[in-house]
C-alpha cells in the first residue's frame, strides 16, 4: 500500500475518470500514457466501471484505481477487477476494512478534524480531501495539517489549472485529484487527441 501512496505521490496528479463505456477505457489509457501521467482514478458512478477497469488495469502501464467507492461489496468489485487504490468521497469504516482485508490502499474522505481523526483510527495516513473547493480549499487543508503533521490529502472536487499550485505548495497534499484533463464529453466522443493534450498540459503544469 505505501508502494502505492508513493507512486501516487510521484505522479501529482490523480485524472478523475468518468467512462460510459467501458469500451472507452483502452483509448483512455493510451492518451494517459502518452500525456504523460499513466494514471486513473475511474469512478463507480456508471455500471462500466469494473470492465473499466480490468481493461486499463490489465495493460500493467496503467496505475488504476476506482472512485466513489461507497460500499465493501463495490471494494470486492473493484479489486476483482484489479484497483490498486480506493478512493471513496467520506470515511465508511466499512469499506475502509474490506480495503485493508484485501490489502489496497483506501483513500477515505475527510474535511474535518473529526472526520480526520476517524480515518486515523482505522490506520488511514492520507486522506481525500473533497469537495475541496466548497469545503476551505488549499487554506483549510494547510489548517488541518498544523494538528495532523503525519497526515497526507489528496484533494478533489474544485481544483483545475488555475489552483492547482496553491495546493501543490502544501507539503501535506500528496496528490490532487482532477477531472479537467479528462473530460466527459470527450472521452465519449473519442476526442482521444484532445485528451492527451489536456493531460501533457496538466503534467507540464504540475512540475512548473
Amino acid at each position: 500500500m505505501s508502494e502505492i501512496l508513493q507512486r501516487l505521490s510521484a505522479h501529482r496528479l490523480v485524472p478523475v475518470v468518468v467512462l460510459d463505456d467501458a469500451a472507452h477505457a483502452a483509448g483512455l489509457a493510451d492518451a494517459l500514457v502518452a500525456g504523460g501521467l499513466p494514471v486513473a482514478e475511474v469512478t463507480f458512478r456508471t455500471a462500466a466501471a469494473p470492465d473499466a477497469i480490468r481493461a486499463m488495469a490489465d495493460r500493467g502501464d496503467v496505475l488504476v484505481g476506482a472512485g466513489t467507492v461507497l460500499t465493501p461489496a463495490q471494494v470486492d468489485q473493484a479489486v476483482a477487477a484489479g484497483a490498486s487504490f480506493v478512493v471513496s468521497p467520506g470515511t465508511s469504516r466499512a469499506v475502509v476494512e474490506r480495503c485493508q482485508e484485501h490489502g489496497v490502499l483506501a483513500l477515505p474522505g475527510a474535511v474535518t478534524a473529526s472526520e480526520v481523526m476517524a480515518a486515523l483510527e482505522l490506520g488511514v495516513t492520507t486522506v481525500k480531501f473533497f469537495p475541496a473547493g466548497t469545503s476551505g480549499g488549499a487554506p483549510a487543508i494547510a489548517a488541518l495539517a498544523a494538528p495532523f503533521g503525519d497526515v497526507g490529502f489528496v484533494p478533489t472536487g474544485g481544483v483545475g489549472p488555475g489552483n492547482l499550485h496553491e495546493y501543490l505548495a502544501i507539503p501535506s497534499v500528496r496528490a490532487v485529484g482532477g477531472s479537467w484533463m479528462v473530460p466527459r464529453d470527450l472521452v465519449r466522443a473519442g476526442e482521444l487527441t484532445a485528451v492527451k493534450d489536456l493531460t501533457a498540459a496538466a503534467v507540464a503544469l504540475a512540475a512548473a
